[in-house]
């Protein structure tokens, strides 16, 4: 979806919500990361929607299409910290959460917080880390805080988990817990750029002539503005139609024939978030069926399961949402 959409003469209607701040962010936000990232409109707008709507991403794709770079730049477009963590087989719960250590002066144990203490965390190849380390992430990703020796410690808001990983190249990782996927408001899938895009690509890197991608990137958004924005994302108005249409495609995953486990109420719920947010990128204050559609495979990919014989046929997760979505008759 290009900026152009905002100015559609049939978009020219009165909001309840003022809209004109996150139209101009999103605007900003995409402008900053198309001065690099060729193509990949899709993943852009995917990933400020979540952003949009508080919500953690799963990014999946071969090496060499610029998940790793196009998260570092999302970072650096925000006035946030950052901090990037690689996941390997030896890390430690503590190498992610932090650790109490022996303070000299005072004698006493005292937190030294990791580096999940940030607004925005690139978790790199999450799926090589162990079950313990996965484990370590299920807290803070859901309820914005961790537990160390019986003491709570909040997140500063925002808090935002990107997330990368590999499909291709399975030894020496772990499968990804569903407890944990079900924390993803978004799978993000990325492919190969189309062969103009390719060319495009090529030319950006001979211009910059050896700079790094994110010099030219500056930070178009605060955390307060950006509070304020998911607070009127929240106001977005959905219909009860829209509603009962949501719980039917979810509730529709429990019974599949091509399932073996369906989307949990977090999945619906993750649903209705992401489509008010992509509904407030279209520059409207309520909903749309169109919306909903938009977001149904992104959410809910990752949340179900294939039976095993239909996976033996190579069908997919997206395959059978796509199905679902085509019997589910769609509120006019």
């Amino acid at each position: 979806m290009n900026n152009e959409t905002f100015e559609n003469p049939e978009l020219n209607f009165d909001n309840r919500i003022p809209l004109e701040d996150l139209k101009k962010a999103v605007i900003d936000l995409k402008s900053q990361l198309g001065k690099v990232i060729i193509g990949q409109e899709n993943f852009i707008e995917l990933l400020i929607a979540a952003l949009l709507a508080n919500g953690h991403v799963l990014i999946e794709g071969v090496p060499g299409v610029a998940k790793t770079i196009t998260a570092k730049l999302f970072a650096k477009t925000l006035e946030t910290d950052f901090s990037r963590i690689q996941f390997t087989p030896d890390l430690m719960p503590s190498d992610v959460l932090g650790t109490s250590v022996l303070s000299s002066k005072s004698s006493d144990f005292e937190f030294k917080p990791g580096p999940i203490f940030s607004n925005i965390v690139l978790i790199d190849e999450i799926n090589r880390a162990p079950a313990k380390t996965q484990a370590a992430l299920f807290e803070v990703m859901e309820e914005r805080q961790i537990t160390i020796d019986g003491k709570k410690y909040l997140m500063p808001p925002p808090f935002m988990v990107l997330a990368t990983q590999n499909p291709i190249e399975q030894e020496g990782t772990y499968a990804l817990p569903e407890a944990q996927l079900d924390r993803f408001l978004f799978k993000i899938k990325v492919d190969y750029p189309t062969p103009l895009e390719e060319v495009e690509i090529l030319q950006s890197h001979h211009d910059r002539k050896g700079a790094a991608p994110e010099e030219g990137i500056i930070a178009v958004l605060t955390p307060e503005k950006l509070l304020e924005l998911q607070k009127q994302i929240q106001g977005v108005l959905v219909e009860e139609k829209l509603l009962n249409y949501i719980a039917q495609l979810v509730i529709k995953t429990r019974n599949h024939p091509h399932l073996y486990l369906g989307a949990s109420p977090r999945a619906s719920i993750a649903v209705m978030n992401s489509s008010k947010a992509m509904a407030a990128i279209q520059g409207r204050d309520f909903v749309i069926p169109e919306d909903i559609k938009k977001v149904l495979v992104p959410v809910l990919a990752h949340r179900v399961i294939l039976s095993p014989e239909k996976e033996m046929e190579g069908i997919t997760p997206e395959n059978v949402i796509d199905l679902i979505a085509n019997t589910i008759e769609i509120p006019r």
